[in-house]
């Protein structure tokens, strides 16, 4: 064994198990800021457009219902109200003009998820619209989320809001279920006029994709039984469920297997699954008009053939021959709505002859049937500059704590906080922390950052193909960004799949995963000449250890592992000594779950990580692509205490890193020209022609281990 190599084994042989980073209790900061990634979320710029309902579709009928801030998506036309006037209902006022246009819909604005209710009068500008925030506190103010508690900021995801009669039902996840990889997304009810919420969906269940039934006495949902999520990442495994809209009473399975419900009349359910010939499909529910209704009694018909991908469709009242769809054809790389004839089985195209290469989502149609609505990315439409937050603030639920989604991948800070590296697949790049100064220090593959913390401008990165198979040559490298020559070293040489690379607080040592032995496990080397100097390996086993992070007072190693059920997908966070010894388990995940890329805080008493212990919030058809839809931002003391969930959305959050110094909760705009809609459709929709234009759909899973 090298010499030097001993005197590291030496140097931590005299650790205590019970090190002084182990203490309870959170870091003594008075603010503390975390920043992290949201795959492609940056982009979506959404907005809710809508066309008409004839099929006489072209660019100038379509219209920008939605303001163009933030992210607006999952629109709702609200039906007829039994109230006088719905509009003085919810805005003080006893005397309105019947509206040109009515929409109640989701928003992202000033980093929290909210519900809106837009009115537009005398036509389609933004001088025109009258807009009403459904959360006010004297209007509509959901129960459980006041702005402020015991000094806690309640935040949740909103999705799928109605507006029917007095009624707005909708889903959030502001209710904590108590039990991991359980998701919290719920139904609600709101009574426009009494004021009063009730929870809808029964504690232990979760609902998904809430739709009124036309006369307003039912729901339908998309619900998990007692068994719950079991990590679906493309179709879920739901079953539909019908109860009443007023109090959620009478709740009963009508369909099993099946997703995104929606009501042709009030004993008539369309909705999506995926057929034994794989292809995404609308069915048709009858529900028995007497007697007991169970899903042996529902009539169950398919409406649009294989060959297409066809989903989340939408209904009116008023014209039942015709339902509007999102498809993906074999001939098209982008999701569009069409009209589908009930009567003929034929389809009318609206979107793409509108905007033939974006991407639109989940269609929803008028109380008169006149008008189809829908949302897309707006791109730069009206004279609007659309390039991606830098920073975007999102409301955090702990007070003097900030939080922000951030432009790139594996975002990493340096030790005074003046630059930031990241991944953007491919290249590594340095930034300023107000946008300014963007370089590429490195043009390859390259994922996970870590800045030297005694060499200035030194960065350790992994060089190749991220989730890649136990022998794909990836190797740990470091980079002088402040070189003008950009002195690039290798720091291991045998490709097999070294990544992660995390410094020791005093620059002297890297703690990494490595395949070397043909399984993903823990090593140590030299920070500056790396391998050729000896390996220490810290762990060893037939499972996966990997996503280390070296603690800032030197006494831990937090990492990622399967290790209690190699193979089995469910990755826990684990603690260990640099020297080898206190192994411990910090956070299990539950089955089949996942806790990936543990950060620690600046003072070393608490961490961060990504996980699905919230599992999932919405269905994953209802978005753009995902690798994982799920995901969300944790912290832990580094006793096991006080887990606390963070962030609140359907999107996958991941990579998470602490600020050195505490941010301000303000957006910062990219100071750089980027693809404003740059983002990609689920890949699972993807199809491809296999041998004599037999086309058949592409299944694809999740991405291998980490």
């Amino acid at each position: 064994m090298p010499l030097l190599f001993l005197c590291f084994l030496l140097q931590f042989s005299s650790l205590l198990p019970a090190s002084s980073a182990a203490a309870t209790g959170g870091d003594a900061r008075s603010g503390d800021s975390i920043v992290f990634t949201t795959l492609g979320r940056s982009y979506y710029t959404f907005d809710i457009f809508t066309l008409p309902a004839d099929g006489n579709s072209y660019p100038s009928t379509e219209i920008q219902v939605t303001d163009g801030q933030s992210v607006n998506f999952n629109g709702h036309f609200p039906s007829a109200s039994p109230s006088p006037s719905l509009i003085s209902l919810l805005t003080n006022q006893s005397q309105f003009l019947r509206p040109d246009l009515e929409v109640v819909y989701v928003t992202e604005r000033n980093g929290i998820s909210k519900i809106f209710y837009d009115v537009i009068f005398g036509g389609t500008g933004i001088s025109a619209r009258r807009r009403s925030e459904l959360e006010i506190p004297h209007r509509l103010q959901i129960s459980l989320l006041d702005d402020e508690q015991e000094n806690e900021v309640r935040v949740s995801f909103k999705d799928r809001p109605s507006l029917s009669g007095d009624y707005l039902v909708y889903v959030s996840t502001h209710d904590d279920p108590g039990k991991s990889r359980t998701s919290w997304a719920a139904v609600y009810s709101k009574n426009l006029k009494s004021g009063i919420t009730r929870r809808l969906t029964p504690y232990g269940l979760a609902d998904f994709s809430p739709s009124v039934s036309p006369s307003g006495i039912w729901t339908a949902v998309a619900s998990y039984g007692e068994n719950g999520w079991a990590g679906e990442v493309e179709e879920l495994s739901t079953d539909l469920y019908i109860f009443l809209t007023r109090d959620g009473s009478r709740r009963v399975k009508v369909v099993e297997h099946g997703g995104w419900p929606c009501w042709g009349d009030d004993s008539t359910l369309y909705f999506h699954r995926r057929g034994d010939d794989q292809w995404l499909s609308i069915y048709k529910a009858i529900l028995p008009s007497h007697g007991e209704i169970s899903p042996d009694s529902v009539k169950i018909e398919r409406l649009t053939p294989p060959g297409l991908h066809v989903f989340t469709p939408a209904t009116s009242p008023t014209n039942k021959n015709l339902i509007a769809v999102a498809t993906r054809r074999p001939d098209s790389s982008f999701r569009h709505i069409e009209l589908f004839n009930l009567v003929t089985g034929e389809f009318k195209e609206l979107t793409k002859k509108v905007s033939p290469n974006s991407h639109h989502f989940n269609p929803f149609i008028s109380a008169d049937g006149t008008r189809i609505g829908y949302h897309k990315c707006r791109g730069e439409g009206d004279g609007r500059k659309s390039n991606p937050l830098f920073f975007e603030n999102v409301r955090s639920p702990v007070s003097n704590l900030s939080l922000f989604r951030f432009i790139g991948s594996f975002p990493s800070f340096s030790p005074t906080g003046d630059r930031i590296a990241y991944a953007n697949f491919p290249g590594l790049y340095v930034i300023n922390p107000d946008g300014s100064n963007k370089r590429e220090v490195f043009s390859g593959a390259a994922f996970s950052t870590a800045w030297d913390p005694v060499r200035e401008g030194v960065v350790y990165t992994s060089a190749g193909p991220d989730f890649a198979p136990v022998s794909s040559e990836v190797d740990i490298i470091s980079i002088n960004v402040d070189d003008d020559e950009r002195n690039i070293k290798k720091l291991t040489t045998k490709g097999e799949n070294n990544a992660f690379p995390s410094p020791s607080p005093d620059g002297k040592w890297i703690v990494f995963r490595s395949g070397r032995t043909g399984y993903k496990n823990l090593y140590i080397m030299d920070a500056i000449d790396g391998e050729s100097k000896g390996l220490h390996q810290l762990t060893e086993g037939q499972w996966t250890d990997t996503m280390c992070s070296w603690s800032p007072d030197g006494d831990w190693i937090a990492f990622s592992s399967d290790r209690d059920n190699p193979g089995g997908g469910s990755f826990d966070l684990f603690l260990i000594h640099p020297n080898g010894t206190g192994l411990r388990k910090l956070f299990q995940s539950g089955s089949a779950g996942r806790a990936n890329h543990p950060n620690w805080s600046p003072y070393g008493k608490v961490l961060v990580f990504t996980t699905d212990n919230a599992g999932i919030s919405a269905e994953p058809i209802s978005n753009p692509h995902h690798y994982q839809p799920y995901g969300e931002i944790y912290t832990i003391k580094m006793d096991g205490s006080d887990l606390h969930r963070l962030t609140h959305n359907s999107y996958e959050d991941g990579t998470p890193t602490w600020s050195p110094r505490y941010i301000s909760p303000v957006n910062v705009e990219s100071l750089y020209d980027e693809e404003p809609c740059g983002f990609e459709d689920c890949h699972w929709l993807k199809q491809k022609k296999k041998a004599h234009n037999d086309i058949r759909p592409v299944l694809t899973g999740p991405r291998c281990s980490p």
